[in-house]
């Protein structure tokens, strides 16, 4: 009862909206000698780079995240849990289902790498099924910083977003200006960072303790959207598109970062009413169980998409009007109702996996306890950092390149991310055994 429902709608919606918007570009081509070739729409027909503005959902996500996470680290601190224990829990809620789908998807690869399929269309479906991945290696950074983040929220409170906006931008004119190699890199933690510490001061009534905050964050970030836009060298399409420089979204860009403000101000201004809406337990029946699926949703979605492409494009029953066109919008609606139905069937098939995963992390260590106090030994969380840092390598190398770069299996992403769930896994697993021992054992390793 304690929860906010305004903030598991967020995400949920989040997740709906990531979902039907990749659905909805994505564009099938039968070429004459079998293959299959997905044409890139933003590019093909320009002025569906308009529509990502309403599907660039993800800053509510990280708002929602950080609105969590904060209330999750001030309870378990309160608790007397470590940051490691913590960070360690969270870590393996992605690790755990991300693993599973990684480790299902590499045998695919493998299987088909070594019976000869085509290394293109190999190439084309190891990317469609990383293409969400980007999101994780940002996620699990920022859950690992939460705990500095969060110390720095109650410091300084509405002085930490403006700041990390304010270095994000530095950074984005060295991208532009300078060039330099990697830099970039950082405006991912700092511009969905920004978006994830307004989380903090929403859940502390910070952005809503005057009614103007979010009518000038929502204005104003829009205002400065438009401009970047319209007198700035940044394109309107707030996800990647091919050959087009430069982008908004790698890194995330000065226009994105106005963007986000902007998001964030108008949900704080429509929060009260979902609030209300929310209120309905006819609603709330419907919004709940998108979010007990949401990481089963955001990770097989594109399953459904492989899945149609088999059964319709390469047995050639598919119709294939010309793309952009009207009648190629028709058929949009009955695409996305028959890829509905399809990751349905999946996300039932999937349950008792589910399940299963939710058994095993219930089993790698309690939430709190006298080994995860602030007594606890820092040296026993090595395992924990090295894992998050050899899974967030190898997740951004395959949210960069797919599963099947050039049609090859990726042995090194593979055996990172293999690796750093074993590793945090191993952590959280120790820590849960040792809590289980008896209170004079574990008096006579501290001693």
């Amino acid at each position: 009862m304690s929860r906010d429902r305004c903030v598991d709608f967020l995400r949920a919606w989040a997740i709906v909206l990531v979902v039907l918007g990749h659905w909805l570009i994505t564009a099938l081509v039968r070429e004459p000698d079998g293959r299959i070739t997905a044409p890139e729409l933003l590019a093909t027909v320009p002025w569906t780079q308009w529509l990502t503005l309403a599907f660039q959902i993800m800053p509510l996500f990280f708002l929602a995240g950080g609105h969590a996470a904060g209330g999750s680290w001030a309870r378990a601190r309160a608790a007397g849990d470590t940051a490691a224990g913590w960070v360690g829990r969270r870590a393996l809620r992605l690790l755990l289902p991300t693993g599973v789908y990684s480790a299902l998807v590499l045998l695919a690869v493998g299987i088909c790498a070594a019976v000869g399929v085509d290394r293109d269309t190999l190439a084309l479906v190891g990317w469609a099924m990383a293409m969400q991945f980007w999101f994780l290696p940002v996620y699990l950074l920022l859950s690992a910083l939460t705990p500095p983040l969060y110390a720095a929220h109650r410091r300084w409170g509405l002085l930490v977003p403006p700041v990390m906006g304010a270095v994000a931008l530095v950074v984005d004119v060295l991208v532009l200006t300078v060039h330099a190699p990697y830099i970039g890199l950082l405006d991912y933690v700092l511009v969905w960072g920004v978006a994830y510490q307004l989380g903090f001061c929403w859940r502390d009534g910070l952005l809503t303790r005057s009614r103007l905050l979010p009518v000038v964050m929502a204005s104003g970030g829009a205002v400065a959207f438009a401009a970047l836009v319209s007198l700035g060298p940044f394109p309107v399409s707030l996800i990647l598109v091919t050959g087009q420089t430069p982008s908004n979204t790698d890194p995330p860009s000065a226009a994105m970062l106005a963007w986000a403000v902007a998001q964030v101000g108008l949900c704080l201004l429509v929060a009260p009413a979902v609030r209300r809406l929310l209120e309905r337990e006819r609603v709330w029946r419907l919004v709940r169980p998108v979010g007990a699926v949401s990481m089963t949703l955001y990770l097989w979605h594109m399953l459904p998409v492989l899945a149609v492409a088999a059964a319709f494009y390469l047995t050639g029953l598919a119709p294939e009007p010309v793309l952009g066109s009207a009648a190629w919008w028709g058929l949009r609606l009955p695409w996305l109702l028959l890829l509905g139905a399809v990751l349905t069937g999946v996300v039932a098939a999937l349950r008792p996996l589910d399940r299963g995963l939710a058994a095993l992390y219930a089993r790698t260590g309690p939430d709190a306890g006298p080994d995860a106090g602030p007594d606890a030994d820092p040296r026993r969380a090595w395992p924990l950092w090295l894992g998050l840092a050899l899974a967030v390598t190898a997740l951004g190398r395959l949210a960069e390149r797919g599963f099947a770069p050039d049609g090859r299996f990726p042995v090194l992403p593979a055996l990172g991310l293999t690796l750093g769930t074993a590793l945090v896994t191993l952590n959280r697993w120790t820590a849960g055994r040792r809590s289980e021992r008896p209170e004079a054992a574990r008096v006579a390793d501290r001693v």
